[in-house]
Formats: C-alpha cells, sequence, structure tokens
C-alpha cells in the first residue's frame, strides 16, 4: 500500500525519506544503548548477569515494551510541533524541519554517549522538536509549536527524577528496617555472581525497567517516525486508512444522535450545535474524496476540532449521564483517524531500540556503578534504584507522559547512595557533569535544531 505511494515521490525525494528514515533508526539505536544502558547497569555491575546476557534480555524486554505500551507517549511528541501548519507546506520546508530536528537530537546524544554522561534522549528529542517548531513558526507565523504540550511534559521531566531520588531513599530505609540478610547491602565482589535470591530481585528490576523503557521510550521514536511519515507523505498518512472510512462516519452519527437525545437544559442550543457538528463531519466522511489532498486535510481537521470540543462539554460536565459512555466509545474510534501508527512502524522502532541496547552500553554502566557515589553500588542499591525507576515509568506511561529513564535512574542511583553515606557520599564532578547536561540538553537542542532548519530550508 504504501510502496505504491513511494514510488511517486522522484528519486532525489524518495533517496532523502529513506536518509530520514535511517536517522530515526540511528536516533532509536543510540536511545538503546545511551538509556537502556541504565537497565542493565545493575545486573553487570553486580555480576548478576553476564554483559551479553544482560543486554540481550534487556534488548528483548525494549522490544516488547513498545510494542505492547501503546501509543500514548508518541502522540505526545508529536504534538510538540505545528503539524497540521508542516503538512500542508512544501515538502522542501517538511525536509528541513524534519532533518534539523533528527542531525540535532543524534548529534547531541551521541556527544554526551562519548563523554560517558547519563543524559537524557527524551530531553533532547523535545527540546529538537520545539526547536525545529519554534524556527518553522518564525518563518510561517502558524500555529508555532504547542507550548502547553510542552510544559505539561516539561513538569513530567523536572517531578520524575525528583520522586526517583525521594522513593529510592525511603526504599533504602524500609530494606535496612526489615531485611534481615545483610549481604544485599554489600559491594559486589569482582567476578562472583550474588545470592540466588538476589540475583532473582536484579533481574527482575531490570525487566521491569527495561520494559518500560520501552514502553515509554521507544514510543518517542514511534512519534519521530510518524512525523517523518507525515512530512514526506502527507497525504497518505494523515488520515489512518487501515481503517474504513465508514467507520468514522458511524461514530459521527453515534455522536450526532447521542447528542441530539441528552436533556441539555439551559445550554440546549449549544449541545444542537455541537450535534449539527457531528452530522457536519459524518456528511464529510462520506462525501471526502481521500486521494484529494486540499479535501483529505479539511476532513482531518473537522474530525479533530469535534473531537476537542465533545471531550471539553464532557469534561466540564455539559454532556452527562448514560450517553457519556457511549459517546468516549464513539470518539476514541474518531480519535484514531488521526492519532496512529501502523504496525510495521511500531516493528521498527522496536527492532532498532532493541538492537541498540546490545551496543555501546558500557560507558554509561561504569559511570551509573562507580561514579555518582563514592562507594561502589550495593546488591540493595541497585534493586532500589531500578525499583523506583520502573514504577516511575510505568506511571507516566499509563498517563501518555513521555519521562527520563535516565534522570529517574541516576538519580534513584544517587538517592541510594544519599541513604548510605548522606550528601558528602556522592562524587561532586560526576553529579556537576551530569547536572550540566540536563541543563545544557534542551536550550542546546532547541538552539541546534532551530539554526539548522533555517540552513536546511535554504538548502530544500
Amino acid at each position: 500500500m504504501y510502496l505504491g505511494f513511494i514510488s511517486e515521490l522522484s528519486v532525489y525525494t524518495s533517496i532523502l525519506l529513506i536518509v530520514c528514515l535511517l536517522a530515526v533508526c540511528l536516533f532509536e539505536a543510540v536511545n538503546g544503548f545511551h538509556d537502556t544502558a541504565n537497565a542493565v547497569a545493575t545486573v553487570i555491575y553486580t555480576n548478576t548477569l553476564k554483559p551479553v546476557v544482560a543486554v540481550i534480555w534487556s534488548g528483548f524486554w525494549n522490544f516488547l515494551g513498545v510494542i505492547l505500551g501503546g501509543i500514548a507517549v508518541a502522540m505526545g511528541i508529536v504534538k510538540l510541533i505545528p503539524l497540521d501548519d508542516l503538512i500542508v507546506q512544501s515538502l522542501g520546508e517538511n525536509i528541513a524541519m524534519v532533518l534539523a530536528v533528527l542531525l540535532a537530537a543524534i548529534s547531541w546524544n551521541l556527544g554526551t554517549w562519548y563523554f560517558g554522561i547519563p543524559c537524557s534522549s527524551s530531553h533532547t528529542l523535545i527540546g529538537s522538536l520545539l526547536g525545529g517548531g519554534f524556527a518553522f513558526w518564525s518563518v510561517h507565523q502558524g500555529a508555532g509549536p504547542n507550548w502547553n504540550k510542552a510544559v505539561e511534559i516539561g513538569l513530567s521531566l523536572l517531578v520524575s527524577p525528583l520522586f526517583g531520588f525521594s522513593m529510592a531513599i525511603l526504599l533504602m530505609y524500609l530494606l535496612r528496617l526489615f531485611v534481615k540478610n545483610k549481604v544485599i547491602f554489600k559491594e559486589p565482589t569482582p567476578k562472583k555472581a550474588p545470592p540466588f535470591w538476589i540475583r532473582a530481585v536484579l533481574v527482575t528490576t531490570c525487566t521491569l525497567v527495561s520494559f518500560f523503557h520501552g514502553s515509554n521510550d521507544g514510543q518517542k521514536g514511534v512519534g519521530l517516525l510518524m512525523v517523518v511519515l507525515l512530512a514526506f507523505m502527507p497525504l497518505q498518512f494523515a488520515f489512518n486508512r487501515t481503517v474504513p472510512p465508514d467507520e468514522y462516519r458511524q461514530a459521527a452519527r453515534q455522536i450526532e444522535q447521542q447528542l441530539g437525545q441528552l436533556d441539555a437544559g439551559d445550554y440546549a442550543a449549544h449541545i444542537a450545535t455541537l450535534a449539527n457538528q457531528a452530522g457536519q463531519t459524518a456528511t464529510r466522511l462520506e462525501q471526502t474524496d481521500m486521494r484529494d489532498k486540499k479535501q483529505l486535510f479539511t476532513l482531518r481537521k473537522d474530525v479533530q476540532v469535534l473531537v476537542k470540543s465533545v471531550e471539553a462539554d464532557i469534561k466540564i460536565g455539559l454532556i452527562h449521564g448514560p450517553a457519556v459512555k457511549k459517546i468516549k466509545h464513539e470518539i476514541r474510534t474518531l480519535r484514531s483517524a488521526y492519532e496512529f501508527a501502523p504496525t510495521w512502524v511500531i516493528v521498527l522502532i522496536s527492532l532498532c531500540l532493541g538492537v541498540g541496547t546490545m551496543i555501546g552500553w558500557k560507558r554509561i554502566v561504569v559511570t551509573l556503578g562507580e561514579k555518582i557515589g563514592k562507594t561502589h553500588l550495593t546488591y540493595a542499591q541497585g534493586a532500589s534504584a531500578e525499583v523506583c525507576a520502573a514504577a516511575t515509568i510505568g506511571i507516566s506511561t499509563g498517563f501518555g507522559l513521555p519521562v527520563s529513564t535516565t534522570h529517574v535512574l541516576s538519580s534513584g542511583i544517587a538517592g541510594t547512595m544519599v541513604a548510605s553515606g548522606g550528601i558528602k557520599n556522592l562524587q561532586k564532578k560526576t553529579i556537576q557533569n551530569i547536572a550540566l547536561a540536563w541543563l545544557l540538553t534542551l536550550p542546546v537542542s532547541f538552539f541546534l535544531a532551530a539554526v539548522l532548519f533555517y540552513f536546511l530550508r535554504v538548502v530544500f
């Protein structure tokens, strides 16, 4: 289905599309050996698993995490940029935007990995998207980046490491209080595996972090790949073609019918207008020529407006009673028309993340195991940090919010070090380097993406 459309692109454009797709795959692979090193750090450093086994195991669970994690986080990433304005621009503008974001994100990720600094791929991608979106807005004066979504994501990125740090301290306190076997609080013996029960705990926590990392960070790659596809082939990916249009039409008609039967009281006129809007959307779904770019983009906008309007009225209670459950079901159907990712996209990102996990992990593992605290990582510290990380990432994924596995886990390890020996137990230089990278990531990636967009739009 997609190959037929790709064949309509020029040779030059097709090559650029392939380059961009490979760049997304590279970004996700870098994400694998940059961020996922956090998941395997404890099991490798404590000799629980051999490095080859650990990275293959983690890579497998990252793969499953992306496959089973849904696309809520991916759509959160997509919403950061003015996508509706982007897809109606010329192909050259779209290519400049996509390449600017990709080059900025990959260059900063590789740079911090080379120096062994646990830096967030999430921050890098978000900064790059906002920088590219801002530069695009400055040229076209359209909608601009979604700053409300950016603030929402920014808060989750800020709060999650603080939560991980605090919870790790609390968990270490509880372990000291209730665990009588003090072996868990000892440093790993070189080249000697820990007792079986400790290995079981550490393998379980590694598995959880790997799975939830895939379900959260992997989705960011899915979102990024969808941006590329929408930029190059908006006609093909602006609307979900895997669902028959008649299903969307029926969903809009059902909403029209439910709203028409609703006892809205003083707001009857408002609800009647909304019902009429649903009916018009259903008619447009029936009459739109999906091969006509202008008609398709108008339809996409109409569906989005209807979904947002109905959701807003449900939120403030104007739509109430038994109708709410039925209408929410139809809204989910309509939202899938523009918030979707083909199965092959999810599988491709899963593979890239999994393969990336299996290479380049050593630099980050050494930093996490030996350079955050003045003492080496103990079994209890490793398990506590990973339990906190898995819980934080899992909850965030449930709410559709991207968080940084790097920030959460490294903050958790720092928390366990503080719990074991106070603030003085942290290595000042390493903490300063990590903090500096955290502070610089958003502004540097933002600036890089913006400058690259201005340059590349001249080229293309």
